[in-house]
């Protein structure tokens, strides 16, 4: 599937869940696109406004994460995945350099930011507004799915 094309209906994610894909460049440019495809996938559904909000989030800092540091100074493609059921399974999918997320300590948000590392903040949200966060390596792809109940 070229960058930038959009596969609505497609075959099924984990948990047998229907879903609707976009494969975009790994750019930042590009997130409006994403964001836009996630409001378009998350539309008729039971979805509260809330969950919407943090949904959107996730991906944002998800996909921002990908663009910058995916690929370095390379330009590569990610695919995002969002299947609809009683919860939200978003997939997304890069060839970028092998790295998992998860295995980086979360930050200490009681210390004050300027005493904090860099990076990790963005990881660290997901964990906390989406119901699962889940990383694989397999076949020269980085895929990370991220979980929210809507119904």
């Amino acid at each position: 599937m070229n960058p930038s094309q959009v596969q609505f209906g497609g075959t099924r994610l984990s948990g047998n869940a229907p879903f609707n894909e976009i494969v975009l460049e790994a750019e930042v440019h590009n997130l409006p696109k994403l964001l836009a495809f996630t409001e378009t996938a998350l539309a008729g559904s039971r979805c509260p406004a809330g969950s919407l909000k943090q949904i959107k989030i996730a991906v944002e800092e998800i996909f921002v994460n990908i663009a910058r540091y995916a690929y370095g100074s390379e330009i590569g493609s990610v695919s995002v995945k969002i299947g609809i059921g009683d919860e939200a399974i978003i997939e997304f999918e890069d060839s970028g350099i092998p790295y998992d997320p998860l295995a980086r300590e979360d930050p200490d948000v009681t210390q004050p930011a300027q005493d904090r590392g860099i990076g990790g903040l963005g990881i660290f949200i997901v964990k906390r507004i989406m119901d699962s966060i889940e990383y694989r390596h397999k076949d020269g792809s980085n895929i990370l799915t991220i979980r929210k109940t809507i119904a």
